[in-house]
């Protein structure tokens, strides 16, 4: 797209910074001053990663030279002061009489002609590259836009499908006003922008037929916790305004840049948006675009295959290798892209620092924790890591947002720039629509403050005046609770925390919490569960996938049917979701050890998923039957459990996550080790091969007294102590009658660690510990870490107490 139109250059027009109008190839990142961040970032994508296979649409821009020009040759500099003399930002009837005065004043002053002249060159050219009357984009762009530490995205215009000379004049006249939309006199106010100081460029970009195929944005970083080795794109069909705008649930997928850059696959989580509508041009009507639905078959379909998903990945890694490079700093970036419907290439449209989590203090975690649940009322897509709380004020219009007042919630179908002036005054904001790249997300991060979006039915299910609490410290699924429900925020510093001899890990089940936790201090993850995912991920029995056409319970088929629409074959389904779960935990610590534990249900618990009852035999004493290593061999269980290995081998091989080892619960016997181990190499998971170690268990008094021969058959041992504990002490540790008697610290379960510990190192094999009892005693790690255990694996709210306690131990 740059070939004959690169060679139409403006020197006739004089020196650089004189010019009237500038190619996007004659403009780099340094000539921000020139013609605004946005297209300073475009024409250095143009100049310098073009070449490197990155496409990017071409195009011409005004400069802050014209637009200057413009506003001393009619003389409303002084007139624009005037107007702003009276100025309150906090005042929205006065903010929005300035605006309207402002934007009227710009509107109603023509182009000198010089600049008309040099705008219908620029666009000619296009023309003869790409037709007549070629459709092209007009976008603002501000000369204090995109900093790292300021986005003025979206305070000004952008106008799509703009084709003809005259629609191209009067679209840059509407940008020029623009500068004084009321949410860009708002935002330049709070961020101390001089409101004279700044000039505003136009880009004339191109169109890529995207409303013909999709768009989206995407992150060089995870955006809600600033994990830095993950990208983050978004997808809905039609022009890309709809995500950026946050009129859509989009799609969201998330890739692992270091195995991407090694050559893998590592797509770590694909979720389907609802994507009801879409941008399209308005061939032959009145508008420039407007928005039709979306049939139900393509909602049920993600709107990016995996080649185009790791082709932006691909992208964003080699914008944001770049944009570091030129900055000398580590420089995450806002991407938009979009597909050309006609041609199935994917574009880059725009590039520009990401400025929140740039922003933040390092060494420093915040953490927000709810002291009490309560009714929940919405849940939806979480922004920031944060809780809010106030009244509900449920605001439907622009026009209303006058009664906003300071402090309450804003419940609203989605926001747009327009909205910033009460925003900022907002505890938290909720959205029907809008994924985790739209409008609210962007602005509620940059003002600190938490947000929900993509809720769907919120202002509906949350009353006018209502009291609730906006939580997104649970994880990815942010939710409005009913009332103020007290909460603690905890800040630490991770600056000078000892070391320690015995290695801290953690416990940790939930992929959605695995990037923010992979903040505090950590040697890996020595209990990756896999149970949560299957139960509230997969949600399925795993025989129930498999054998989806011959179950008898209709409901269940119904409802497995519901949660796999885009899955021929379900237990697919299955792999995908349990390979994206580990994937996500084990990409968060790489290259540390993540430990999985192969499933552990007990026939009980696995009966109780969708599909489950035909499948699981009814057992007087689930807890020690058929459980663990026992069901993985087995014919009634074997399918299932080729599941499960067909998802480690896919996190392994494909995701590249060779940090990932596999441990086996429940083994009673090392002939049963040996059993197991025959039975994943079957479907590829040889120990030994790609570096794989498999752990056992520790948690039976065989493993114990036989542990010298499961040294044989494993290479490292995690010890169980609840299940060694019940065992030990001959007690269910499900039944209350003789809870009183259950205690990890009594001398019978500590002779028996202490062995297997002795025993184990004897051999040259690992031991560690992923039970409760070191989370909740501080003494039981003491004697831990006397024994000489090697690591010590704890629930993520312990890490740092026991960190100090375990340093003074090893101290001593």
């Amino acid at each position: 797209m740059v070939e004959t139109f690169a060679n139409q250059k403006t020197t006739n027009q004089g020196s650089k910074d004189q010019a009237l109008v500038l190619l996007l190839d004659e403009v780099g990142i340094a000539d921000i001053p020139l013609v605004g961040g946005k297209n300073a970032s475009l024409g250095e994508m143009i100049q310098q990663l073009v070449p490197k296979g990155i496409k990017v649409p071409t195009g011409f821009a005004t400069t802050a030279y014209a637009y200057r020009y413009f506003i001393q040759t009619a003389g409303l500099e002084a007139k624009l002061r005037e107007i702003f003399a009276s100025l309150d930002v906090d005042d929205v009837n006065n903010l929005q009489q300035c605006g309207k005065q402002a934007r009227l004043l710009m509107l109603q002053t023509p182009f000198p002609q010089d600049l008309q002249d040099a705008i219908a060159t620029a666009y000619q050219a296009l023309c003869e590259e790409y037709g007549d009357n070629t459709d092209v984009a007009v976008r603002s762009s501000a000369t204090a836009e995109d900093l790292p530490d300021a986005s003025f995205a979206g305070q000004q215009e952008t106008y799509l499908n703009v084709h003809g000379l005259q629609a191209v004049l009067e679209a840059c006249h509407k940008c020029f006003a623009s500068i004084f939309t009321d949410r860009a006199i708002s935002y330049r106010q709070i961020k101390g922008f001089d409101h004279f100081n700044i000039a505003l460029s136009v880009g004339v970009q191109k169109m890529v037929r995207s409303d013909l195929a999709s768009s989206g944005v995407l992150f060089s970083i995870d955006t809600e916790t600033g994990f830095k080795d993950t990208v983050l794109i978004t997808a809905a069909y039609g022009l890309g305004e709809n995500v950026v705008q946050g009129a859509v649930n989009p799609d969201e997928y998330l890739v692992f840049k270091p195995t991407l850059k090694q050559g893998h696959r590592p797509i770590l989580a694909k979720r389907l948006g609802t994507k009801e509508i879409k941008m399209v041009y308005d061939l032959g009507g009145s508008k420039l675009t407007k928005n039709v639905s979306v049939s139900q078959e393509e909602r049920n379909a993600f709107a990016l295959n995996d080649e185009e998903i790791l082709q932006l990945a691909q992208w964003a890694c080699l914008i944001e290798e770049h944009y570091s490079q030129v900055r000398g700093d580590y420089t995450p970036m806002d991407i938009e892209w979009a597909k050309n419907g006609i041609t199935d290439e994917l574009f880059i449209v725009q590039a520009r620092p990401e400025t929140v989590q740039s922003q933040k203090v390092k060494n420093v975690l915040r953490s927000y924790q709810l002291k009490e649940k309560g009714e929940v009322l919405v849940t939806g897509r979480s922004v920031g890591e944060m809780i809010g709380q106030g009244k509900a004020n449920i605001i439907l219009d622009i026009h209303q947002i006058n009664q906003f007042q300071p402090g309450d919630v804003l419940v609203t179908n989605r926001t747009d720039p327009d909205w910033e002036p009460i925003m900022k005054k907002a505890s938290a904001i909720v959205t029907n629509a809008g994924g985790r790249t739209c409008h609210s997300a962007i602005v509620a991060r940059e003002l600190g403050i938490p947000a929900i979006v993509g809720c769907g039915n919120a202002t509906t299910a949350i009353k006018p005046g209502q009291e609730i609490t906006v939580s997104c410290a649970e994880g990815e699924t942010g939710k409005v609770y009913s009332g103020l429900l007290p909460f603690e925020v905890h800040d630490t510093s991770l600056e000078q925390l000892p070391h320690t001899r015995t290695q801290i890990m953690m416990n940790l089940g939930n992929p959605e919490e695995a990037f923010g936790l992979s903040a505090l201090p950590n040697d890996g993850v020595g209990l990756a569960r896999m149970e949560f995912i299957i139960a509230n991920h997969i949600k399925a029995h795993p025989l129930a996938l498999l054998h989806y056409n011959e179950l008898e319970d209709e409901l269940a088929k119904y409802k497995i049917a519901e949660i796999t629409p885009q899955y021929e074959d379900k237990a697919q389904f299955f792999v995908d979701k349990l390979a994206q779960g580990i994937g996500t935990i084990a990409a968060a610590f790489y290259p540390k050890p993540v430990i999985v534990r192969l499933s552990d249900f007990k026939s009980n618990e696995y009966a109780n998923l969708l599909g489950g009852k035909q499948f699981e035999p009814k057992e007087e004493n689930p807890m020690i039957g058929w459980r663990g290593a026992s069901r993985y061999y087995d014919n009634r269980y074997r399918e299932g459990f080729a599941l499960e290995c067909q998802a480690m081998k896919r996190v392994r091989d494909e995701m590249g996550l060779t940090n990932v080892i596999l441990m086996v619960p429940f083994c009673r016997t090392p002939e049963e080790g040996l059993r197991v181990v025959a039975e994943m190499a079957k479907h590829g998971l040889v120990q030994g091969e790609n570096g794989l170690q498999v752990y056992v268990m520790c948690e039976l008094p065989s493993n114990v007294q036989l542990a010298d021969e499961f040294c044989q058959v494993f290479d490292g041992f995690s010890i169980g102590s609840n299940d060694l504990t019940q065992l030990t002490l001959g007690l269910d540790r499900d039944s209350e009658l003789v809870a009183h008697l259950f205690d990890e610290r009594n001398q019978a379960v500590k002779r028996m660690i202490a062995k297997a510990i002795s025993t184990v190192k004897l051999h040259g094999r690992k031991i560690g510990i992923c039970g409760q009892a070191p989370s909740d005693y501080p003494e039981f790690a003491r004697f831990l870490v006397e024994q000489g255990i090697d690591s010590i694996s704890l629930n993520p709210d312990s890490v740092l107490k026991t960190l100090l306690e375990i340093a003074a131990v090893e101290q001593q």
